[in-house]
């Protein structure tokens, strides 16, 4: 009788590798599927060692311009951001992991998906509530939630030991013991002495970033253009343009690199309920993203910007955080954010600088709300300065109601 047949997502790594191994010898004939998000990886030494441990195939998917275009560049388009500082990094990869993972399930006859996310972790979430929506009647095997594995193998020193049983090399050790989750966006870093919110994060953490303390002395200003929201164009100082959403991208990730831009430090809420200290490096995200919010204010109507605001980046961003990318709610966001960028079209020139970018000028010749007329302080323009004691009037009608209320209290203001 032919065995059953599970897709791993597979990484390399120290948890994906034991797991491989733990569901061969629980029977079952594995199918490997690793994704290509751009994270600096041995794809064929990967391969290569999940092949050894017993895998009975290893897909491979280059999933980086997909990556791009249908996650980084819709998330710059709605400035998202979770608790006002983290880009997901991580959770904008998810989507199009999972939906090319069961693509591979479907294509190998899988009866079952498996992952090797914590059970404390959003990713468990973020994966399954995705594969669920991909193809409802899918089986998952969650390792980290069944207590025959976790009992087994309490913390990560258990799974180093289990390796060094089934002659598996990894990169973890018992000194580093932090993992970490690297794509085209970002790296993140978590576990291990990282668990203690008050513990520094060793300097040769950081992977992707160089320093800012040992980022370049002179400054770099770049250009970026954008076309309803979207990048189109990354032109540095010395005159190199770049164009293509993923070429683009890989630019921007360079340039922010090397200047020591995007890393941030945190105590983040997941989505199950239990607060986690993480340490993230998005770069390239970050630029595009400042630049892209500066050019709003240029050619974003208010009233549209407040209803994104707080609406459609929220709600967006929470989706994506808590795994409901492949939802009504968030089509329905991502067509109202669609909408409100058509006429954000532009150029924004930019310096990055010793971990900050900063920015120096824009400019919009399609959809510039900006009348520098009506907004200098030595012409009037079209502008009549008189109609502001009007409005000044009616905005003053409520507030001198509840001000005489609470006069009334004898209440102080």
């Amino acid at each position: 009788m032919a065995k059953e047949k599970v897709c791993l997502a597979y990484s390399g790594g120290l948890d994906t590798s034991c797991i491989l191994a733990w569901l061969i010898e629980k029977g079952y004939a594995v199918v490997c599927f690793m994704a290509d998000v751009g994270q600096e990886e041995d794809f064929e030494a990967a391969k290569k060692k999940a092949l050894k441990i017993g895998a009975e195939k290893v897909y491979v998917e280059d999933l980086r311009r997909e990556f791009v275009e249908e996650l980084c560049f819709p998330a710059i388009q709605c400035n998202a951001v979770y608790e006002g500082v983290y880009l997901l990094g991580t959770s904008l990869a998810r989507p199009v992991i999972a939906r090319s993972q069961i693509a591979v399930a479907q294509k190998e006859n899988c009866v079952a998906v498996s992952h090797g996310c914590t059970g404390k972790g959003n990713d468990q979430v973020r994966f399954e509530l995705a594969f669920y929506a991909l193809q409802p009647s899918i089986k998952v095997i969650a390792p980290w939630r069944l207590p025959e594995f976790y009992t087994r193998f309490v913390g990560r020193n258990d799974l180093l030991d289990y390796a060094a049983q089934q002659n598996i090399p990894v990169t973890s050790t018992k000194s580093k013991p932090w993992s970490m989750d690297e794509n085209l966006a970002h790296c993140s870093y978590e576990a291990g002495i990282l668990e203690d919110p008050n513990t520094t994060p060793p300097d040769d953490m950081w992977k992707l970033t160089t320093s800012p303390a040992s980022a370049p002395s002179q400054p770099e200003d770049f250009t970026v253009t954008f076309e309803a929201g979207i990048p189109t164009k990354l032109t540095t100082s010395s005159g190199t343009t770049t164009t293509g959403p993923l070429e683009l991208f890989l630019a921007a990730n360079a340039l922010a690199r090397r200047h020591g831009i995007g890393r941030i430090d945190i105590v983040e809420n997941r989505f199950i309920g239990i607060k986690s200290r993480g340490c993230y490096e998005t770069p390239g995200l970050t630029i595009l993203w400042v630049a892209h919010m500066d050019l709003e204010g240029l050619t974003l109507d208010r009233e549209v910007r407040a209803l994104r605001d707080q609406f459609a980046t929220v709600g967006w961003s929470r989706c994506l955080y808590n795994g409901l990318y492949f939802s009504p709610e968030r089509e329905y966001l991502e067509r109202a954010v669609v909408a409100a960028q058509e006429g954000v079209t532009g150029q924004v020139r930019c310096r990055a600088f010793k971990g900050h970018v900063s920015i120096l000028g824009r400019s919009s010749d399609t959809a510039n709300l900006y009348d520098m007329s009506e907004s200098s302080m030595d012409e009037i323009g079209a502008f009549e300065p008189s109609d502001t004691t009007g409005f000044i009037a009616v905005q003053a009608i409520r507030l001198k109601k509840y001000g005489a209320m609470k006069a009334d209290k004898g209440e102080r203001l």
